[in-house]
């Protein structure tokens, strides 16, 4: 049996008979509002849009966050759920975690902001990107991306695509800043590198 995937990696559209054009939001059950408020809001600074109850159970509360581009995460809150920083139970259908985009320049006050509310962080090159992971107020993984290089959203897709098709080419597991670089350049885009901090890859879990 082969072990090759099946599926091409392509920014193409696919043949199928729904195509989405984007996230329009995300609900996670939060705790209660002060605590969900305290980390999204005023630690990451996601401005509150929009407050109503539960339409489905009026007794909770729906808080709706703009996470910065339009993007809406939301959250079902109660006074009477106290927060819990223990962890999320995973497995099949659980949120792993869930990643926001921040300003390259916003980088290292990301972390020391993280640091002075007590929540405590990793650092990751992971090749394609900088990654800062978190934990929120219910111990949800929260990981904190930015971009290595400059490129236009647009073409993310594109550019990351690109970067398969090298990684494939070269026999890497997994793609890295060459394969990005590469990308980059194969596809005409101006090459602008971010100041960021040195990190570990973070392979396998290994720090």
């Amino acid at each position: 049996m082969s072990n090759e995937p099946t599926n091409p990696v392509t920014p193409e559209l696919p043949d199928s008979p729904v195509h989405t054009r984007g996230t329009d939001h995300i609900t996670i059950w939060g705790s209660n509002e002060a605590d969900t408020i305290e980390f999204y809001q005023d630690i990451l600074g996601m401005p509150l849009v929009l407050r109503q109850p539960n339409l489905d159970d009026p007794s909770q509360t729906h808080l709706f966050f703009d996470t910065g581009d339009g993007r809406i995460l939301t959250f079902f809150v109660s006074d009477d759920r106290p927060s819990n920083r223990r962890g999320q139970r995973g497995g099949t259908g659980a949120v792993h975690h869930l990643c926001f985009s921040i300003d390259p320049d916003e980088y290292e006050d990301t972390m020391e902001a993280l640091e002075e509310a007590g929540h405590q962080y990793n650092v990751f090159d992971r090749g394609i990107f900088h990654s800062i992971y978190t934990t929120d107020n219910n111990g949800l993984v929260i990981e904190l991306s930015t971009d290595k290089y400059e490129f236009p959203d647009e073409r993310r897709g594109e550019v990351l695509a690109k970067a398969q098709e090298l990684r494939e080419a070269d026999g890497a597991d997994y793609a890295k800043d060459e394969h990005l670089r590469g990308a980059i350049e194969a596809l005409g885009i101006e090459l602008v590198e971010h100041d960021l901090p040195e990190a570990s890859a973070g392979v396998g879990g290994v720090e």
